[in-house]
Formats: structure tokens, C-alpha cells, sequence
């Protein structure tokens, strides 16, 4: 039987979740939602459900790039059970879901109770810091259209769906680029068949073909996440 939807929370041994699940409360994810801003003190962390949340950095220009995605496969603010009480990142909900929260005090209590629970946040921390570095030489080296696929396909792994909810304006944010260049690269990737964009929603038609159109992120990032929950 399933301790959550989360994936993280799921993997965790019966006697672990059992001393963590009084201390969950659900919670709604609002497109948008400010989770946590940087420099600010954490005082919850969360497990998604679905939906997806977006870790940025905003620029002194008033642009914000995002760094990292968190999905139902991982937690934000896992740090916050390793001493991190700051928050580095900007979070913010991407698309809207649902995830389980806890105050970080029971956290940390219960990570240093149990000895695998913490080695299970260092290594999804470890992930987080693999996969800001890998979005780092993405912005750097790929093409835009690239990158979208990988931005695409990566959501939908987070998302479970092939229908996200996006507008080309959020979509420019997250990649670090001018709306005119999303919107030139969604255009292309519509006439090729692999999407279908209709004001503010992308239905993801063809997944082998965005595959084949991103570059090696995609995969880079994924081995990453399947490495951390094999242990």
C-alpha cells in the first residue's frame, strides 16, 4: 500500500513514515504561489503531489531565470533538516497541484532520528545542485528551441500530463529569454506536430519527437532523479 503520492514520502521504510505522517498536512499548490523567497528564514518544506515548483534567481533587471524543478518526486526545502535554515532560491509554483507540508523543526527532528531519511534529503539535495549546474551549461550552450524541449519534457515528468497549463510569457521566464523567441520556437515546434499551443495551455503530441529535438539535459537530469531513489 502507498504511503503518498509523493515519491519521495513513498520510498520511505513503514516505521520512518509512520513517525513523519502525523506531522503532514496537505496543502493546495496556486499557480504562481510564493513558497519561498532568498535570504528569508524556511520555516516549512514541501512534498509535491503534482503540480510542479520552480526554483529561481531574479536578476537586479527584474528578469528571473529558474535553476531547478521540483516535482512529486522530490521536497523543497530539504536543507532546511540538514542546519539550511536560509533559503538560497526564490520557489515558486510553476503549475498548480497539491503536496504535503511539515515545519522544518519536525524535519529536522525526525532526519536525525533516522539516519537513512537523512541520507535519502542529502542525496535529493545533491540532485538539486546536479540540476542547476546542468541548467547552467544548458542556458550557456544549447539553442532555445533545445532547451524548450527539455524545459517540455522535464515538466511533463514532473506533471504526469501531457497538457500543461503555461503561458509563453511564464515559459520566456523560466528559460531566460525574450518572449518573441518562445513564441518563434512554439510556432516551429506546432507545424512539426509535437505540440499544440492554444492560449496559455501546450498539449505535448508527439514525446519521441521532443526527445529527439532536445539536447542531452533531458537525460542528464532524469538518470540523476532514478540514481537518488534506487539509493
Amino acid at each position: 500500500m502507498a504511503h503518498s503520492p509523493n515519491t519521495l514520502l513513498d520510498s520511505l521504510a513503514t516505521k520512518t513514515f509512520a513517525a513523519i505522517e502525523p506531522h503532514l498536512k496537505t496543502v493546495e499548490l496556486v499557480h504562481g504561489e510564493v513558497l519561498s523567497e532568498a535570504g528569508n528564514q524556511v520555516t516549512r518544506a514541501y512534498f509535491p503531489h503534482s503540480g510542479v515548483i520552480s526554483l529561481v534567481v531574479e536578476l537586479s533587471i527584474g528578469d528571473m531565470i529558474e535553476t531547478a524543478m521540483i516535482g512529486r518526486d522530490g521536497v523543497l526545502n530539504a536543507s532546511s533538516a540538514l542546519d539550511g535554515k536560509i533559503s538560497l532560491n526564490k520557489a515558486i509554483v510553476q503549475l498548480a497541484g497539491a503536496a504535503s507540508t511539515i515545519e522544518v523543526d519536525q524535519l529536522c527532528k525526525i532526519a536525525r532520528e533516522f539516519d537513512a531519511f537523512r541520507s535519502l534529503l542529502i542525496r535529493h539535495e545533491q540532485v538539486q545542485f546536479a540540476q542547476a549546474q546542468q541548467s547552467a551549461a544548458c542556458n550557456a550552450s544549447h539553442s532555445v528551441e533545445a532547451r524548450m524541449c527539455r524545459w517540455l519534457l522535464q515538466m511533463r515528468d514532473f506533471a504526469s500530463s501531457d497538457d500543461l497549463v503555461l503561458t509563453q510569457e511564464f515559459l520566456a521566464q523560466m528559460l531566460g529569454v525574450r518572449r518573441p523567441s518562445v513564441s518563434l520556437v512554439a510556432n516551429t515546434l506546432q507545424k512539426a506536430g509535437l505540440i499544440k499551443y492554444r492560449r496559455g495551455n501546450i498539449r505535448l503530441l508527439d514525446i519521441e519527437g521532443l526527445k529527439a529535438g532536445s539536447c542531452e539535459c533531458y537525460g542528464v537530469v532524469k538518470a540523476h532523479y532514478q540514481r537518488m531513489l534506487a539509493g
